[in-house]
């Protein structure tokens, strides 16, 4: 099958188009055996199923061998940040798990379907996966709100025997990482140098911050809606405190303007939008990723006058950091490597894997591989495979 690899083609799709083919839904199951003659049927089903049931109760190991759920990945959520939707419920949340799961399909070979939860609870979510765990083999959470997706994914990872990871944050996080490290390149800077500014402060900043520390980035200045995160604000959640206390390493107060004088990368996960004059303040070869979709924060031609390497979300513009180079490559990689948790060690392979990619042609404008290029789940996965290895 050919896959287009095209980066900044402008694609026009009417309503009409996008209702119709949602009508449905945009997933089925299909059976791997053929179901034609009484015997295919004897096999797939009575009589011969009970064998293959009563093995599995006999030897507990045979699920992972004789069922599909060692392959199966659910994507869970309870449609509390949808997008750039918010809150919008469940039920409306589901055309997004669907397209999720077909994109694990599409793009890392693995079963998938969407499980939307008529809860907000953490303690329900929680039980209600536990119970469902002979099912599937690994979780995919999916706009679940900030601050509560942190309890639930470190509740789910604790409870849970298979990998779990929320891709908002980590997805996110994973992606960034790889358009930083060939970003840096392209503007020659040293990850132990820069300071880098993140606007905003939900998941996806939070796991952001958390990478790039991992990852060697000399300072993170992480800014919230009431300015930039520091010891000494008493108004922080208990993520924030968390993050107060090993971001900031020059003791910056104010906000956004306070944040970027001087700073060498700014990447923007929030609708707040960057004033030019406060992006002038940046160092010299800056980095500016605008990553708030369908309204970046500052648009590529401006956010060019000031800076070396320009990104975003969107699909219309060169360096699109989109979260499918990474999390269906990952799932794959830790389902491959049969681990129970994805590492931060993990996470940084993924990413350094997907920087390698784009290495070869690299340029302002080519810092990530597209999301279409067919390589870039299997190089993840095995890289990811490997450092799990490499942690046992």
């Amino acid at each position: 099958m050919s896959i287009d690899t095209s980066v900044n083609a402008a694609v026009t799709i009417t309503d009409a188009e996008i209702f119709d083919a949602h009508i449905g839904g945009k997933l089925v199951v299909s059976s791997t055996m053929a179901l034609d003659t009484k015997r295919d049927l004897s096999i797939a089903y009575t009589p011969g199923v009970a064998q293959v049931s009563r093995a599995i109760a006999s030897d507990p190991s045979m699920h992972a061998t004789h069922t599909w759920a060692s392959r199966l990945v659910v994507v869970v959520s309870d449609g509390t940040a949808v997008l750039g939707l918010g809150n919008i419920g469940a039920a409306a949340s589901l055309p997004v798990m669907e397209g999720k799961s077909a994109l694990f399909s599409q793009f890392g070979g693995l079963n998938s379907i969407p499980l939307v939860l008529d809860t907000t609870n953490v303690d329900e979510i929680v039980e209600t996966l536990v119970r469902l765990r002979p099912s599937f083999g690994a979780v995919n959470l999916e706009d679940v709100s900030a601050p509560r997706c942190f309890e639930l994914e470190e509740r789910l990872i604790e409870a849970l025997d298979c990998p779990v990871m929320h891709d908002d944050q980590h997805g996110t996080a994973v992606v960034v990482l790889a358009a930083l490290t060939n970003a840096a390149k392209v503007a020659g800077k040293d990850f132990a140098d820069m300071r880098v500014v993140i606007s905003g402060a939900g998941a996806a900043g939070i796991a952001i911050a958390e990478i790039l520390g991992n990852a060697g980035i000399g300072d993170v200045v992480l800014v919230d809606s009431q300015g930039i995160i520091h010891r000494d604000r008493d108004d922080l959640n208990s993520i924030k405190a968390r993050y107060a206390a090993k971001t900031n390493k020059g003791g910056i107060i104010g906000g956004i303007r306070e944040a970027l004088d001087g700073a060498d990368a700014v990447v923007g996960v929030s609708s707040s939008k960057f004033v030019e004059a406060d992006l002038e303040a940046m160092n010299e070869n800056a980095i500016i990723f605008a990553l708030s979709n369908p309204d970046p924060e500052v648009m590529p031609e401006v956010a060019r006058k000031y800076a070396a390497v320009v990104a975003t979300g969107r699909s219309d513009f060169p360096n699109q950091i989109n979260n499918v180079l990474a999390f269906p490559g990952i799932f794959r990689g830790a389902l491959d490597s049969g681990a129970r948790r994805i590492t931060p060690e993990m996470k940084v392979a993924a990413a350094l894997a997907i920087a390698a990619l784009a290495e070869d042609n690299l340029s302002a404008d080519y810092i990530v591989p597209s999301p279409l290029d067919p390589r870039v789940a299997d190089v993840v996965a095995a890289a990811v495979a490997k450092a799990a290895a490499t942690a046992k």
